[in-house]
């Protein structure tokens, strides 16, 4: 019978020993090293602990090189711990660290966070300290030279390590390096070096390519003496592939889930705006929300900067709606701000106009302050490969007073390795979703992880003995701070695509599925007998509001609207609309094919019967906010009637 996992195995330790046995476990000297802003997170000395512990314990008679992944949530502060474990293994006699990963994007802003002192992300103290001794952080080509009383490190891509060791040249890195000394190697984004492993699965010419190199490379210079230590840390781990899962049975130490990080307040609420604006208006939004942010966050005398990105499908794409939003801002009109007063009932934007009105800012002035905030020298645009040194450093340094930038366009750049906090918009401007079947969505996938390196908290208090990098407003929901820890993600309005979204951020742990908890101890329901649910089908009635002019808000974790973000309602049976069209919606959506619903209910003799019996569609019924069925037209209706198999559709597969 094989043994558990690693940190399964560690964490039964701590319900015997105790909540805080592994923070207990973190040595002192760590914290007095780092960057005291820096504090002094739960999860973070639990980390450290459970390596101190591990080291101490688990490795004492271990025969062959330590290899360990530390599975942290995006935004939580990977390099913090990175930090903290070169100031551990040093007191432990290791002189040389070898950093490396899979982007040179990477690689210079951790080289910012190691070693220039000037920078507000640098991560240690003024001065190292160890056993009464100062201590120097010092960069290396290799470990030929240098103190040996001094930390060294290298930093490379994985790339560049592999072309290094295969085409030995003077004073650059070669296996000669390694010899007769140990080394830590610390991997970055390491669910990049897994490629050999994946060998069994399916692999793409890209991975092809890896597997001659980056896995195989590694594994011969975590080799090279038995002292050897490789630390891998990556949000993204495939453990659904079956050699990947084993090879990390006894190496994952610490496993701390996105989910972990929000409920432990260390995020920003995430909430989605739809809106079927062009696009445009859709960007003006953002800047509104964001301008207002700024403005709050002076009143309660925070300097916070907050910054929008624009995210775009294709460079061409991105390019071009550049130039469409400075046209834009810089022909902004009062009209255009009183169109938006009056037509959105959003309550997020209402409080904006609201806000304005108490502080007796005139449109015409609050048109020139946004002309002013997001003039085109606030603008920075990454959207190519080949991105100015000087570009890259201003992406990484948004938070800095001296950075103008308000607003970022990009494609896919900033997916991984960006480490921004006073990100509080993100704008979707393209409208298509992944439908691949049978697998989480690519595009969808890769969203939901930009949102969840977004929703890093912007640290802040207003009070003393606030904690200044959590959340403190929940129990507040009027509190005009609360903007603050929030962020929002644009979103054109399509159900179907929030719907993927949702799925996913669940996969991921952003989200709590429904059932968890309480409802895990419930004997499951066969889907044979779902069809005398009444929480699906009989008397059922589903929320919609509805109008692609109409700009809808709600947290990405809430199941429904708020009654107060909502217009007046009307109630009526989903038969009132043509059958036909209940054929048309169901034809959109491959889970009401006849042949799948068969699956779910057996009893079930077409697709008629589904959409007509009482049993089934027959007997629901839809309150629809902001319209009424008489005003919508046979398109609209077509949209009403799809939002409700959606809505059943994500019932029903729960």
């Amino acid at each position: 019978m094989s043994q558990p996992p690693l940190h399964q195995q560690l964490t039964t330790l701590k319900q015997t020993e105790g909540e805080d046995f592994f923070r207990r476990q973190a040595p002192l000297f760590l914290f007095q090293n780092l960057r005291p802003s820096l504090g002094k997170r739960s999860y973070q000395q639990e980390a450290f602990g459970r390596f101190a512990y591990y080291f101490t314990n688990y490795n004492a008679t271990a025969k062959e090189p330590l290899q360990l992944l530390f599975h942290m949530a995006t935004g939580s502060g990977k390099t913090v711990v990175m930090a903290g474990l070169i100031l551990y293994l040093y007191q432990k006699g290791y002189r040389h660290f070898l950093f490396f990963v899979n982007s040179n994007t990477i690689i210079e802003k951790t080289k910012d966070n190691f070693l220039n002192t000037a920078s507000i992300k640098y991560l240690f103290n003024d001065v190292l300290n160890i056993e009464s001794k100062e201590i120097n952080l010092v960069e290396s080509t290799n470990f030929d030279k240098g103190n040996e009383d001094d930390i060294q490190l290298v930093f490379s891509t994985i790339q560049g390590l592999h072309y290094q060791l295969n085409n030995p040249a003077e004073n650059s890195l070669t296996l000669e390096d390694f010899e007769g000394k140990p080394v830590v190697l610390i991997s970055d984004e390491a669910h990049h070096i897994n490629a050999e492993t994946k060998k069994q699965a399916s692999l793409t010419a890209d991975e092809k390519e890896e597997l001659v190199s980056w896995e195989a490379t590694v594994r011969q210079l975590l080799h090279t003496h038995a002292k050897n230590i490789l630390l891998e840390f990556t949000a993204t781990v495939d453990l659904l592939v079956p050699q990947i899962a084993a090879k990390y049975n006894d190496k994952i130490i610490f496993d701390y889930s996105l989910k972990q990080f929000r409920q432990q307040g260390y995020s920003k609420e995430v909430k989605v705006l739809q809106s079927g604006q062009p696009l445009f208006e859709r960007a003006l939004q953002a800047v509104l929300l964001s301008q207002y942010r700024y403005k709050v966050f002076q009143k309660w005398g925070l300097f916070i900067k907050p910054v929008i990105l624009f995210k775009s499908k294709t460079i061409k794409e991105s390019e071009a709606f550049l130039k469409q939003f400075i046209a834009g801002i810089n022909t902004l009109s009062i009209l255009q701000l009183e169109k938006i007063k009056i037509g959105e009932s959003n309550s997020v934007l209402q409080r904006l106009f609201q806000y304005l009105e108490a502080q007796n800012v005139s449109l015409q002035n609050f048109v020139l302050e946004l002309q002013e905030a997001f003039s085109e020298e606030k603008l920075v645009s990454v959207n190519s490969r080949d991105e100015s040194e000087k570009k890259q450093l201003a992406i990484n340094t948004l938070e800095e007073e001296s950075n103008p930038y308000r607003v970022v366009f990009a494609v896919d750049k900033l997916n991984e390795g960006w480490d921004v906090l006073n990100l509080f918009d993100i704008v979707r401007l393209y409208d298509t979703a992944d439908t691949a079947k049978g697998m989480l969505k690519k595009t969808t996938l890769s969203e939901a992880q930009l949102i969840g390196r977004g929703a890093r908290y912007c640290p802040f208090a207003i009070t003393a003995g606030q904690a200044v990098a959590q959340r403190k407003f929940d129990d507040e929901i009027e509190h005009e701070l609360r903007i603050g820890e929030e962020l929002y993600y644009h979103s054109p309005y399509n159900p179907r695509y929030i719907f993927e979204l949702n799925q996913t951020l669940m996969e991921m742990g952003i989200k709590e599925k429904e059932g968890e908890g309480i409802q895990k101890t419930k004997k499951a329901i066969p889907f044979q007998k779902k069809k005398a649910l009444k929480n699906v089908f009989n008397g059922q009635v589903y929320r919609i509001v509805l109008g692609p002019q109409r700009t809808t808000t709600r947290a990405l974790f809430d199941e429904v609207i708020l009654e107060k973000e909502a217009p007046k309602s009307t109630t009526f049976p989903l038969s009132i609309l043509p059958e036909v069209l209940l054929q048309k919606s169901m034809d959109r959506l491959p889970f009401f094919y006849f042949n799948n619903l068969k699956k779910h209910f057996p009893s079930l003799r077409s697709a008629a019967q589904f959409r007509t019996s009482n049993e089934f569609l027959g007997s629901v019924s839809i309150a629809l906010f902001g319209s009424t069925i008489d005003a919508l037209s046979a398109t609209q209706q077509l949209e009403l009637a799809t939002s409700v198999l959606i809505q059943i559709e994500q019932k029903l597969v729960m």
